[in-house]
């Protein structure tokens, strides 16, 4: 295979990986230890988040148990200056999530957001990212993906927090892949050479 079929072969794959559509996965833990400033909570809990790209959805999957107050709000806070550390504002529905069970010192929310509705965001969120539904939602996904974002659940006696975590996406993107497999071929391509 001559170098510029391979060539031609890794930049099909490069591009041919950003224009495919993806649903990102991402799940944490939720603790005390996890909160900023971290608090003895004994509390536990699950966060999976969903993001579809395409259909432009977040889907909450969340489990928790043994609050020590039931909680007042949870929602979605994104995105601090650094990984997995820090305080940032609200992103989606505030004060709370729609239906979470707020009176429950334990129990289990799902639920989907449609991203190209102005009522899935906090509108801070919304105005600080550019002012579109699209820019909110770009600055989501980062935020996400960067693991500058975390699901927090709030509560009387833990007004910051009493659990939280920041979801982490253990699958890697498909850019990710198609430079991967750019590098494979580059290597290769030089093998040959020697």
């Amino acid at each position: 295979m001559s170098l510029r079929s391979i060539t031609l072969l890794g930049l099909t794959a490069l591009f041919a990986g950003n224009v495919q559509a993806a649903l990102f996965t991402y799940s944490s833990s939720l603790s005390g230890a996890a909160e900023d400033p971290p608090n003895g909570s004994a509390a536990t809990g699950t966060a999976i988040i969903l993001y579809d790209d395409a259909a432009h959805t977040l889907v909450f999957n969340i489990d928790f148990a043994g609050l020590t107050a039931p909680p007042t709000a949870a929602h979605l806070h994104c995105c601090t200056a650094l990984p997995k550390s820090g305080n940032a504002s609200v992103a989606v529905t505030s004060p709370s999530l729609p239906g979470f069970p707020v009176g429950l010192s334990s129990g289990t929310y799902n639920a989907t957001f449609d991203l190209t509705l102005a009522a899935s965001f906090n509108s801070q969120f919304l105005t600080n990212s550019g002012g579109t539904l699209a820019a909110a939602e770009a600055a989501l996904a980062a935020g996400l993906a960067s693991e500058r974002a975390y699901f927090n659940i709030h509560n009387a006696i833990y007004p910051a927090g009493e659990i939280r975590g920041f979801p982490t996406n253990a699958a890697p993107e498909p850019s990710v892949l198609s430079l991967l497999g750019l590098g494979l071929l580059a290597g290769l391509t030089l093998r040959r050479r020697s």
